[in-house]
């Protein structure tokens, strides 16, 4: 086993939890191989989404911030200072969340941890963060914070944004899984099985946020069920922006893709070997299945405001998933969830 290296130990714990909510869960329920790649990487993606997402900095300053951090991360660059001077004159009076705060200030620190990192393990972070902060910076481009709402045009753009924000994590945990340990799938299975599954499983769980959160990303300018879809039944980005609401035909639509993909995530469950990683792996799915029944049992009230699940909800999850932890079991409680 794995000894937890200093920048774990430091960046690891309290931080780490403070940051990552319900996922800090999943994290610390990992073997040690795969916990510090995994740790580090969700606490680099978390740095580039609190760029992108501290509005109050114009979007040209979020965008440049964003590419020197790329920069720093795929180590093309090397003027880590640059980039600080950046978060503390712009970002860091902007934050209103005290963690979010903390993670900016440990930004030396993280890519001082990254540096660590050799071989597959430090190809696969790069890896993973190279197509999330592309699609953050999509989200910039596509959508400036100027009151007005702007939408994706095609299923094409909508699929391209799942893969790049949440596809490729599926993706990065797949191949971690397959690199770092022994016998984690059937040999039986193929590797490109695998990851397509891994791939859709993440997937999943991003349009389920899509369409959680329908009224909030409309009140912010946002989106993201495509206009090619919407603009037939004769409505106008003034009107949606007015009244989310209006597109629950086309929420109706996607509702059916997302649980197809979220079904793929259960399947892969059943392939994992490991006790350990089928666990971590069981609980966003689950956990995505109890907002799948909240979200068709909302009121539209409810649905414009944003579905949340309960602490009780997710601690419910837990124990079950730890009592139900086998291929069969895990894919007998998703039933259950799903029904």
């Amino acid at each position: 086993m794995e000894e937890e290296s200093r920048y774990e130990k430091e960046l690891g714990g309290k931080l780490l939890a403070s940051v990552s909510r319900s996922f800090y869960l999943t994290l610390k329920a990992l073997p040690a191989e795969l916990r510090e790649t995994i740790s580090l990487a969700y606490l680099l993606a978390r740095t580039a989404d609190t760029l992108a997402d501290t509005v109050a900095v114009p979007a040209e300053a979020r965008l440049q911030s964003l590419k020197h951090f790329q920069g720093l991360v795929q180590g093309e660059r090397n003027d880590a200072d640059i980039l600080s001077l950046e978060l503390s004159t712009h970002f860091l009076p902007h934050q209103t969340d005290p963690a979010e705060a903390t993670l900016l200030q440990n930004l030396t620190t993280g890519l001082a941890w990254l540096a660590t990192m050799q071989g597959e393990r430090l190809l696969t972070i790069r890896g993973v963060l190279q197509p999330i902060i592309q699609g953050q910076m999509l989200d910039i481009q596509r959508f400036p914070a100027d009151g007005t709402l702007r939408s994706l045009e095609t299923e094409a753009e909508l699929d391209d944004y799942t893969y790049l924000v949440a596809g490729c994590v599926g993706e990065f945990w797949t191949k971690l899984c397959q690199t770092r340990l022994e016998g984690a799938f059937p040999d039986d299975v193929s590797p490109d099985e695998v990851q397509r599954l891994g791939i859709n499983y993440g997937k999943g769980l991003q349009l389920l946020n899509i369409l959680r959160d329908l009224g909030r990303d409309a009140r912010m300018g946002r989106c993201y069920l495509p206009a090619e879809d919407w603009l037939p039944l004769g409505f106008t980005t003034l009107q949606i922006q007015a009244s989310p609401l209006l597109l629950k035909p086309v929420w109706d639509q996607w509702m059916p893709r997302c649980e197809s993909y979220l079904q793929d995530g259960v399947t892969y469950l059943t392939l994992l070997q490991h006790s350990k990683i089928r666990y971590a792996s069981a609980l966003p799915v689950l956990i995505g299945w109890k907002t799948v029944e909240h979200l068709k049992s909302a009121t539209p009230e409810t649905l414009l405001a944003g579905v949340k699940i309960s602490r009780t909800d997710i601690a419910s999850v837990l124990l079950q998933a730890s009592l139900s932890n086998t291929p069969a079991g895990l894919k007998k409680l998703a039933e259950k969830f799903r029904r």
